[in-house]
């Protein structure tokens, strides 16, 4: 028997618009949406908490934190996937882009070990078994500063659901780390690098830069396209970076470090994707520019939860009231992420797309998360 769910007496949070409704969905599909506080029989009142499209997180660390939560800690991967796959439900998020390194450094003194062909096998196993709650994509970050990206990209092909592939660059000296400062204080910070060692680390990464960086990212586009897969830029800095960025085609701007960098996207019609926990901190901790200025300024198109996964929804509702229209700033984490990536069946309370659906409340001003709907599965 096809299962009904209808939430009634809600503020839903539609396109481009909040109003006080009903959200009916039959299957896995929404049926239909009605206005008024009234609660049929049979129906969830929702005593005026919002329900919104569920969310849709484009890039986060999260599942890499759940396989390695100490340095030189490899935690079993299925117990990991699963733990990370109830994480990101029960803050909201119902379709994620699992984010995996690909580009290693086997030699010296390194912390990039390849990984990420195993642990893409080892979630689409679980996949296979339904043992998921929510809907996974991979997103492949492809670090042009390493010995063995074109190798680990050819690992992957159009069956492992590889939607969405960032160029990242993070040699020492440019883009997210062009203040030296700020990396040696991390790696000193995180993995107890001495003086001597990170010295030697930075030598290292600026000659993998040189000998192979542009034949990577060359491999990188071609990769993407061979996938099908969105490609995205990655701590654009500069406008003359994001002209090369455009030049690749590309309509996704991870994470721009200056204001510049966001204009000049804008300029080409590139969408601009901050992290919340820039927003929610007041600034970046590697003292790029603040997300907030973007998002004043109307720089901002994306918010993505990177390393917190409870900031999707906290930044989104941020968002809403800062701008004063909560429809917009819940479209950062649903409708505009949706489109960067091509899934036109979700993203909004509208008839006929996926049941993704959330409920949540405002409590002391933080949202609370009262329900999550999976494909018209409850999940949380």
């Amino acid at each position: 028997m096809t299962q009904e769910t209808v939430l009634a007496n809600a503020t839903l949070v539609l396109p481009d618009e909040t109003v006080t409704g009903a959200v009916r969905f039959v299957g896995s599909e929404i049926s239909d949406i009605s206005s008024g506080t009234g609660v049929p029989a049979g129906a969830e009142d929702c005593g005026g908490d919002y329900v919104a499209p569920g969310l849709v997180e484009l890039h986060t660390d999260n599942l890499e934190r759940h396989i390695q939560p100490r340095p030189k800690v490899d935690w079993p991967h299925n117990a990991a996937i699963l733990a990370h796959d109830a994480e990101l439900a029960g803050t909201g998020i119902t379709t994620v882009f699992d984010a995996m390194r690909v580009g290693s450094i086997p030699n010296g003194k390194s912390l990039s070990l390849k990984y990420a062909r195993r642990l893409a096998s080892e979630l689409w196993a679980l996949r296979a078994e339904d043992a998921l709650k929510i809907s996974h994509f991979l997103h492949l970050r492809a670090e042009v500063c390493s010995e063995t990206l074109v190798a680990e990209m050819a690992e992957f092909g159009p069956e492992d659901r590889v939607g969405l592939v960032s160029l990242m660059d993070h040699t020492p000296g440019q883009r997210q780390f062009r203040d030296i400062s700020k990396l040696e204080v991390y790696y000193k910070g995180k993995h107890g690098f001495s003086d001597a060692e990170f010295e030697e680390h930075v030598a290292q990464l600026k000659a993998l830069r040189v000998t192979h960086g542009d034949r990577h990212e060359a491999e990188a586009v071609r990769a993407a396209g061979r996938y099908g897969a969105v490609l995205a830029s990655h701590d654009d800095t500069t406008p003359g970076q994001v002209a090369v960025s455009h030049g690749y085609g590309i309509r996704l701007a991870e994470f721009p470090t200056t204001r510049e960098a966001a204009e000049a996207c804008h300029g080409h019609g590139i969408a601009v994707m901050m992290g919340a926990p820039n927003l929610i901190r007041g600034g970046s901790h590697s003292g790029n520019v603040a997300a907030r200025e973007l998002a004043e300024s109307g720089l901002l198109d994306i918010l993505s939860s990177d390393y917190v996964p409870a900031a999707l929804l906290m930044g989104a509702v941020q968002l809403g009231e800062l701008w004063g229209n909560m429809a917009r700033g819940i479209a950062t984490v649903t409708a505009n992420p949706a489109r960067a990536v091509g899934l036109g069946d979700r993203g909004e309370i509208a008839p006929g797309r996926r049941a993704d659906v959330i409920r949540f409340a405002l409590r002391g001003g933080v949202p609370a998360v009262r329900g999550v709907w999976s494909r018209g599965r409850r999940v949380a």
